[in-house]
C-alpha cells in the first residue's frame, strides 16, 4: 500500500473520480512510476460485499445524492431524482456496467462529416479518428479481456440470447452473436470464468467481469504511487494568481474540508459531477467556471438513444439465467439515412428481475395490461437499445438551486429528445418487435428509457477551443495542467456502448500526460 501523500505535496496528480476512465488512468500513470491521489466520493466494495438482490444492491452502490432534472424526457417525470444509475464507490460505474465493449465505427469519429449538418444538432467531428485509436483500444481490450477480440472465445448464449438470435436470423440479419464483452469466457488475468450467475448489474461476484474496482485499482496501489482516498467529496479546484490549477478541496469521510495540492488535476467524475465541479469552481478569473472560456462547459449532454423491448412467449424464457447483456444484433448499426434518421443502433439481449420489472415495465399504466405482463414474467424475453443520439446545446448540465449535504449547488440535467432520437427510437421499437412477434411472441411491450446509464458530452472534445472544453489529449483548452478524463470529453456519442472508448482513451492520455510531465511541459 502506498504511504500516504501528504496534503502540501504539490508534486501529485489529483484524479477526481475512480471509474472507467479515472480508475484506469490512476492505474497506468502509477505504472510509470507517477505519484496520483485519487479522490473518491463513494466506499470501496469487492466481490465479496456485493448483493444478488436488485433493490438492497442498489442502495448499496447508486449514487443517490440529490440532482434535479428538467426537459421533455420521461426520466423527468417519472424519476426526476435519478436521472442517472451509476455507481458511487471506488471503481465507479464499472462494478454495475454489463461489459459490452465495441469499438467506435470509422465514420462515427467524424459525425459531421459523415451525417451533414443536422437541424438542431451541434454534431461535430472528434479532433482524433479511427487509425489513431487502433492501437489504444488493443490495449484496452488485452486490459479487459475483452471477448471475440484477440484469441478470446465468445461467452455462450442463454435462453433470452437464443430467442433473440432466432427471431434476428429469422428477419435477415447477419451480425447476430454473443457480442464482445469484458466479462470472461475463460480464466484470464488472475480472474474466473463468468459463472453465469446473472446479476451483472449489481457487481459480478465472481469477478469475472473487468471492474477498476478489483483490477487496476488494486494494481496501481500496490506500485506505492496510487493513494485512493475513499468517501472524499470533491468540493472544487482552486488555481493560482496565472491561472493553473494548484489543489483540489473535498470534505472527507468525517465531513471536514480538506485541501490536496497539486501537479496536475484530472477530472473523471462523468458527464454530471465533472461540469457540476467545474461550475462549482468558478472565481474572479474564471466567472462562469473553469475550463468554460466556451460557455461549451455542461453542454450537449448525450446518454444514447435507448428504450427497451420485452415479449411474452407461451413458454418459459427464464432471460434472468446467465449473463445480462451477452446477445447484440449489430446489423442496423450502420449510417443509412433512407431509414428516416442519421446514425445507426446497436439491439443487446438485457434482462431485469422482478423488483426493476415493476419499476421500469411500462404497458400503458397500472391495472390489469401491467398484472398480466408480470403474470408472464417467466415467459418473457428482453432487449435493450442503444444508439446514437444528436448531441443538442440546450441538453445540459446547470447548477441547480438544490443544493447537496454539503450545501453545495446539485447538478441539473436538462435533456429532450431531438426529432432523429424518436425517429431511431421508433425505427428500433419495430424492429425488435418483430424480431420476438417472428419466433411466435404473443404480446410485445416497447418500453421507454430508464434513469440513464451512457452519460455522456459536457465536456466535450474539440479541434477549436470556441466549440468544446479539451483537445484532443483531454486537456482542457483553458487551462494546460487540468484534465477530463471520462465519457463527458466524447464529442459524440456513436452508437456503441462507451466503456472499451473511455478505457481506451484513458491509457493514452496517461501515455501524454507522463510524456508531457517527463518534458517539463506540465
Amino acid at each position: 500500500m502506498a504511504a500516504p501523500f501528504d496534503l502540501n505535496d504539490d508534486s501529485v496528480v489529483v484524479i477526481i473520480g475512480t471509474g472507467a476512465g479515472g480508475g484506469v488512468l490512476a492505474n497506468e500513470l502509477a505504472q510509470k512510476g507517477v505519484s496520483v491521489v485519487a479522490l473518491e466520493a463513494g466506499g470501496r466494495y469487492l466481490p465479496e460485499d456485493y448483493i444478488n438482490d436488485e433493490w438492497e444492491s442498489f442502495g448499496q452502490l447508486a449514487w443517490l445524492d440529490p440532482r434535479t432534472t428538467s426537459g421533455d424526457w420521461r426520466v423527468a417525470k417519472d424519476f426526476s431524482g435519478l436521472p442517472a444509475w451509476i455507481v458511487k464507490a471506488v471503481g465507479g460505474t464499472t462494478t454495475h456496467w454489463a461489459g459490452a465493449s465495441i469499438r467506435f465505427q470509422d465514420h462515427e469519429w467524424k459525425a459531421l462529416t459523415s451525417y451533414g449538418p443536422v437541424e438542431g444538432a451541434s454534431l461535430l467531428d472528434w479532433p482524433i479518428d479511427a487509425a489513431e485509436m487502433a492501437p489504444w483500444y488493443e490495449k484496452a481490450e488485452t486490459k479487459l479481456g475483452v471477448t471475440r477480440t484477440g484469441d478470446r472465445a465468445g461467452l455462450p448464449g442463454n435462453n433470452n440470447y437464443k430467442v433473440f438470435e432466432k427471431g434476428a436470423l429469422a428477419l435477415g440479419y447477419k451480425e447476430v452473436h454473443t457480442g464482445r464483452m469484458a466479462i470472461n469466457s475463460a480464466d484470464y488475468d488472475g480472474r474466473l470464468a463468468c459463472q453465469q450467475t446473472g446479476f451483472c448489474f449489481q457487481g459480478c461476484k465472481w469477478g469475472a467481469k473487468w471492474s477498476a474496482a478489483y483490477t487496476d485499482i488494486p494494481a496501481g496501489e500496490a506500485t506505492g504511487n496510487l493513494e485512493v482516498r475513499e468517501r472524499a467529496h470533491v468540493a472544487r479546484i482552486l488555481h493560482d494568481d496565472a491561472g493553473k490549477v494548484m489543489g483540489v478541496e473535498y470534505f472527507d469521510k468525517d465531513g471536514n474540508l480538506q485541501m490536496q495540492k497539486a501537479r496536475i488535476v484530472c477530472v473523471a467524475g462523468n458527464s454530471f459531477e465533472s461540469p457540476r465541479l467545474l461550475l462549482n469552481s468558478a472565481s474572479n478569473m474564471f466567472p462562469n467556471g473553469l475550463a468554460n472560456s466556451s460557455d461549451q462547459v455542461g453542454r450537449n449532454y448525450m446518454r444514447h438513444t435507448t428504450g427497451s423491448v420485452y415479449a411474452v412467449f407461451d413458454k418459459p424464457v427464464r432471460m434472468w439465467r446467465g449473463t445480462t447483456m451477452a446477445g447484440i444484433v449489430q446489423d442496423e448499426a450502420r449510417h443509412d439515412p433512407s431509414r428516416g434518421f442519421v446514425g445507426g443502433y446497436e439491439l443487446e439481449t438485457l434482462s431485469l428481475g422482478l423488483p426493476f420489472m415493476a419499476a421500469f415495465l411500462n404497458p400503458g399504466g397500472w391495472g390489469r395490461s401491467f398484472t398480466t405482463a408480470l403474470d408472464a414474467y417467466e415467459n418473457m424475453a428482453g432487449m435493450w437499445i442503444v444508439g446514437e443520439d444528436m448531441p443538442q446545446a440546450d441538453n445540459r448540465v446547470t447548477l441547480s438551486e438544490t443544493k447537496d449535504q454539503w450545501g453545495l449547488p446539485v447538478a441539473n440535467v436538462h435533456f429532450s429528445d431531438h426529432p432523429n432520437d424518436i425517429a431511431m427510437r421508433n425505427h428500433a421499437y419495430k424492429q425488435g418487435i418483430a424480431i420476438y412477434e417472428a419466433v411466435g411472441a404473443t404480446r410485445t411491450f416497447p418500453t421507454p428509457p430508464y434513469p440513464s446509464t451512457h452519460n455522456l458530452g459536457t465536456n466535450r472534445m474539440s479541434e477549436k477551443p470556441e466549440d468544446g472544453v479539451v483537445n484532443k489529449w483531454g486537456q482542457t483548452h483553458d487551462i494546460a495542467n487540468l484534465f477530463i478524463s471520462d465519457g463527458s470529453q466524447f464529442t459524440t456519442g456513436a452508437a456503441e456502448n462507451p466503456t472499451l472508448t473511455i478505457v481506451a482513451l484513458a491509457i493514452r492520455q496517461a501515455d501524454h500526460i507522463a510524456s508531457e510531465m517527463a518534458a517539463g511541459n506540465i
